[in-house]
């Protein structure tokens, strides 16, 4: 039967309590949700010979989510990606934001969503729902935010849904994403995902400067290594210094732009396998880039689950999102949210198995 279990899971310097709470589903499935960063800390799905595994990195303790800089597994905004410059104009108003990427922001600056401790509004058998309320100039963004993060296992398919919403009480710019580092050949295996294959629903996407800011072009993906619409082993160009953005990257680390846009309701947008462990995971989303990042900056410093070194390599990102640096670039898809509208992100996760 499904469960749900809610625990301690440890304590902030400040002294707050940070829970977890554990979904089970029929099939085995488990996901486990920590309430630091509203973050995906968990998830263990069967390999074609039906044995359970952690197919997401992470750590058993609070410790290391405290002082690592890799948003593991957490929910990042108020804005997910980078703000070139850390500031913004909106309605004349030049806002700047806490710069933590040299003169840039990263998912939110300083103190990100990430860097937070969520309530929990409920949870039961099948999901777990927390909230945060960001005020008016947290980190430097306008208005005070309300924010939900949903996450729904299904009673009987491996399927995991995170449903973000947020409001405001004044004009603002939001993009929330999830920052899950998956390997579906094992987390706490000691392999990389170089061997996994990547299919992208992106016939284009946005090249960067050497800050990782994006330039504003909308580039085709045609005879680049970046180009995924076909099942491509990841390892095969991700080293490739002939191009330059896999330089400035060091690999990939790049948005996306979804062939189908902005949606009401989730659609395809990755699909990723694991030829060795016949793992498979196909993500749907609402937004209209998604950032695929190779782990390029996991440098073997950060000890994950079984006493593995989390190095180059080990996990891989897929950030569904608005496009970085989107309030200061007209020509990407607006970020701005208005007292009375609701900002809805809807992702899915989808396991199976391959033959």
């Amino acid at each position: 039967m499904p469960t749900a279990d809610r625990t301690r899971f440890g304590v902030t310097p400040d002294g707050e309590v940070v829970e977890r709470v554990t979904l089970r589903n029929a099939g085995g499935m488990q996901v486990d949700v920590i309430t630091l960063g509203a973050s995906l800390q968990g998830v263990q799905v069967p390999d074609r010979e039906g044995r359970l595994g952690h197919v997401l990195l992470g750590h058993d303790t609070l410790e290391p989510y405290l002082r690592q800089p890799h948003f593991m597994g957490a929910c990042v905004g108020r804005y997910a990606n980078r703000i070139g410059g850390a500031a913004f104009t909106l309605d004349g108003r030049r806002f700047r934001i806490t710069a933590n990427e040299g003169s840039n922001a990263l998912h939110g600056g300083v103190r990100g969503l990430d860097k937070v401790v969520w309530r929990i509004e409920s949870a039961d058998p099948h999901q777990v729902v927390l909230r945060h309320v960001s005020p008016d100039g947290d980190q430097g963004f306008p208005g005070e935010l309300t924010i939900t993060a949903t996450y729904r296992l299904a009673p009987e398919a491996d399927q995991l849904d995170l449903i973000l919403e947020a409001v405001t009480d004044a004009p603002t710019v939001v993009s929330l994403a999830p920052h899950g580092y998956f390997n579906l050949a094992g987390a706490d295996g000691g392999r990389d995902v170089m061997d996994h294959h990547l299919t992208l629903a992106a016939s284009a996407y946005t090249p960067v400067d050497e800050g990782l800011i994006p330039t504003g072009e909308i580039r085709p993906v045609d005879d680049t290594p970046f180009d995924f619409r076909t099942a491509r082993r990841i390892g095969d160009r991700v080293r490739d210094a002939h191009d330059a953005q896999i330089r400035i990257g060091r690999g990939y680390d790049h948005n996306f732009v979804r062939d189908e846009g902005r949606t009401d309701t989730p659609t395809f947008a990755a699909r990723v396998t694991d030829p060795a462990s016949g793992r498979a995971m196909e993500l749907l989303t609402t937004e209209p880039g998604l950032q695929f990042y190779s782990g390029n900056f996991l440098t073997g410093e950060l000890i994950g689950r079984n006493g593995v070194a989390y190095g180059q390599g080990q996990g891989l990102c897929l950030e569904p999102q608005n496009f970085p640096d989107a309030p200061n670039q007209p020509g990407f898809p607006s970020a701005r949210l208005d007292p009375g509208q609701r900002y809805r992100h809807h992702t899915i996760w989808r396991f199976s198995v391959i033959p």
